[in-house]
């Protein structure tokens, strides 16, 4: 197929910083799995066990305002200090033995939520300074395989370790991958510009800078708006798994893993096809095709036929990176390097907050509702947002905002 994925590896910058991504994101897996075991063996709660992964989360909501940060100063040096602060961050933690010490555990882990917008943010501008634009999508595609298939490794590792040694052990590879991380990305070669001379204006101007360059642009906002809708379809659609199973399925609750696995074998195969599909098709019609085959799984698993919601899941997994891919890529690609830490954390913001807020709906849905009913509407809206996406590609007439490259599509747009 021609995929670009040895060029990749062969890049300096790029192999550098996937390893940095990989290390990182296994520690961070691990960690969020071991800490919530952590808490209910410490305090015998569930609900503060599940308050783990909201502490991490939470932060995802101040991201325009975290992602100026990454405007203000350099961001390969930015990356470096992140990962090093977090990894002496993650120290705190080996001393919590006791019920009263665990709101230790939701303070770092809210520190390091908060340290994963940032370096998001950063890495986005740091990657459209190193990474040579042909190889991006390619880039991209193999970035999010590689957080994928940490998510379906590192808990196993995290959960294995804490039964073994404890969770001050899982802290401490957590804090070890922090500082090979911080290793890697100062490895990295790269010019950065100085940062654009600050005009005097208030925080609050600066920060609502990228929201606004993301509304007023013809191909960002789109493209961010297909991807938060693909990741809210998902969140329905996970959150009516077990119910599937039991009612529609008849089936065992084990059986999730099965599902888990398929819809994380197509993830990877979408992620590495992703640069080559990207620079075959036009900019949207690969995150309308994604969005459109993620809707189709979502409309598979309401079936009651096991081999029907066995593609259903493939099919979820195949195209749920394409919008994401292509958003991100997108970003990189449209925007200013001055902007790129505030809009990229803007983005990442509309992107994934409503995630949370999307399992908290479909958690109160399967209770109240037949599941097919949940699972239908959602896939419906899925399947009709990606053919507007599809049909606004080809009638936008919208011009871009000051300071966005030209690109063929928003030429397109603007021609009478």
């Amino acid at each position: 197929m021609g995929w670009n994925t040895s060029k990749v590896f062969r890049d300096r910058n790029a192999g550098l910083y996937l390893g940095g991504v990989i290390v990182s994101g296994f520690g961070d897996s691990a960690m969020s799995l071991a800490a919530g075991i952590w808490v209910k063996t410490l305090t015998g709660s569930s609900s503060l066990a599940a308050l783990v992964g909201f502490c991490v989360w939470l932060p995802t909501f101040a991201g325009p305002v975290i992602g100026t940060v990454a405007d203000r100063v350099r961001r390969r040096p930015l990356l470096v200090a992140t990962n090093l602060v977090l990894a002496a961050v993650m120290t705190a933690p080996f001393v919590v033995r006791s019920q009263e010490q665990v709101w230790l555990l939701f303070a770092v882990l809210t520190l390091v939520g908060t340290g994963m917008v940032l370096t998001d943010a950063a890495e986005t501008a740091l990657v459209a300074a190193a990474v040579p634009d042909e190889l991006r999508g390619d880039f991209n595609g193999l970035v999010l395989t590689a957080i994928e298939s940490m998510k379906l490794l590192a808990p196993l590792a995290g959960a294995g370790l804490f039964s073994a040694f404890g969770g001050p052990t899982v802290a401490l590879l957590d804090a070890a991958t922090f500082v090979l991380a911080a290793a890697a990305f100062r490895l990295i070669r790269v010019q950065e510009a100085p940062p654009a001379a600050r005009v005097r204006r208030s925080w609050t101007a600066e920060t609502t800078e990228g929201a606004r360059y993301l509304r007023r642009h013809p191909v960002l906002g789109p493209l961010v708006a297909t991807s938060g809708t693909a990741l809210v379809l998902g969140a329905l659609s996970s959150t009516a798994t077990y119910a599937m199973l039991d009612a529609g399925l008849h089936r065992s609750p084990a059986f999730a893993g099965v599902l888990t696995s398929l819809q994380g074998l197509g993830s990877v195969v979408s992620g590495l096809a992703a640069g080559t599909l990207m620079r075959r098709w036009p900019e949207r019609t690969f995150p309308a095709a994604g969005l459109a085959l993620l809707a189709v799984g979502v409309l598979a698993r309401a079936t009651p036929w096991t081999p029907v919601v066995l593609g259903g899941s493939l099919a979820l997994g195949l195209g749920l990176p394409c919008p994401l891919v292509a958003a991100l890529t997108a970003v990189q690609r449209h925007t200013p390097p001055e902007l790129l830490g505030r809009v990229a954390a803007t983005a990442n913001t509309l992107m994934y907050a409503p995630t949370g807020l999307a399992l908290l709906l479909g958690t109160g849905m399967v209770a109240g509702l037949d599941y097919r009913v949940q699972l239908l509407a959602a896939g419906t809206f899925g399947l009709a947002a990606a053919a507007v996406l599809a049909m606004t590609g080809r009638t936008a007439r919208t011009t871009a905002p000051a300071g966005a490259r030209s690109t063929p599509e928003t030429e397109e747009a603007d021609a009478p």
